[in-house]
């Protein structure tokens, strides 16, 4: 049996929200990087950017193509966008500015706006989710290449005033607005993830897709809330009424591995952050996620990563001293 350190609060005073973790995990943050006033005829192209977008529309509105994508998107005043980074964009006024292989020439105007003619008849705010870079996957791999969340959907309302103040705030230049404008940016991330869970026919992967599940949830949540808990098959499925067979044939179908894998990857990013971050020796890492040994956990561990827990924490330390910090991105 696997020994539960004293300091864990009991489970059911621990917060359930999967959701969070994997966010705070990830240190997945939504920083807002400009924005593009445009009127008249015109196209903005974007390369593949490797990092996820966040667009939200504030006056006007376009059309969206995105590589691998049917038919173009119209974006309309209030919408949000979030495109997982992994395709090429492409933003335009008009469906006839598609056969025009580059982009309308623009000017930088202060507050790091981006200009495509003379008109304001368009005006779009954006950013990028700036997440941990090792584990980035665990993010960018459970996003649908888009996600488009209307202003005329159920939580239109949070959206558009969400929209407003982060619009408000941006132009006014006021004392704090800086903090302001992350702050309601992230919102907006965290939003628009929330819409598209809730979204009818909404597609995702991973854990992503178990958080949109009636009987998944709930056991995910279990998990988060006590990972260092021996959970067995039978007892997750007995905390959220189904059958042991049901309920693991559900979970590997929609979340995409079993639910002991899940809960084992889970104690491993813990586990990789406490390594990276932290001075605790392993042992103490070890018996906070649940294991009866350093050994065990050790063991675990490199057959996740490749490497022991030591070897590992002397890689990530280096890797961390040598990082340059990131720019903050236009995003036009």
């Amino acid at each position: 049996m696997a020994i539960r350190p004293d300091n864990l609060r009991d489970r059911s005073e621990m917060p359930a929200d999967p959701l969070s973790d994997i966010l705070d995990l990830l240190d997945a943050r939504c920083v807002l990087g400009g924005g593009m006033i445009a009127g008249g005829k015109w196209i903005r192209r974007f390369a593949q950017p490797n990092a996820i977008k966040v667009l939200a529309l504030v006056e006007g509105s376009c059309w969206l193509t995105l590589d691998g994508l049917p038919v173009p998107v119209h974006v309309e005043t209030g919408d949000v966008i979030v495109v997982n980074g992994k395709h090429a964009l492409t933003l335009l006024s008009d469906l006839d500015m598609l056969g025009h292989i580059e982009s309308t020439p623009s000017i930088r105007t202060v507050n790091d706006i981006t200009q495509l003619g003379e008109a304001r008849e368009f005006f779009m705010l954006g950013g990028h989710v700036g997440v941990d870079p090792v584990r980035q996957s665990l993010l960018l791999d459970v996003l649908p290449p888009l996600i488009h969340i209307r202003a005329s959907s159920d939580s239109a309302r949070v959206m558009r005033w969400l929209l407003d103040r982060l619009a408000r705030e941006w132009q006014a230049g006021r004392p704090g607005s800086a903090t302001a404008t992350a702050q309601l940016a992230q919102l907006i991330f965290v939003e628009a993830l929330r819409a598209h869970l809730d979204a009818a026919g909404a597609t995702a992967h991973g854990w992503l897709n178990g958080l949109g599940d009636e009987h998944i949830a709930p056991a995910l949540g279990l998990i988060h809330a006590d990972p260092a808990r021996p959970w067995t098959l039978a007892e997750l499925a007995r905390e959220v009424a189904m059958s042991r067979t049901s309920f693991a044939l559900r979970f590997k179908k929609v979340v995409g591995v079993a639910p002991l894998t899940y809960l084992t990857q889970w104690r491993m990013h813990l586990a990789e952050r406490d390594l990276t971050h932290s001075d605790d020796p392993v042992s103490g890492i070890a018996y906070r996620l649940g294991y009866t040994s350093e050994s065990a956990f050790s063991n675990a561990f490199k057959r996740k990563t490749g490497v022991a827990p030591r070897r590992y924490r002397s890689a990530a330390r280096e890797l961390a001293a040598a990082a340059v910090p990131a720019e903050r991105l236009n995003a036009f």
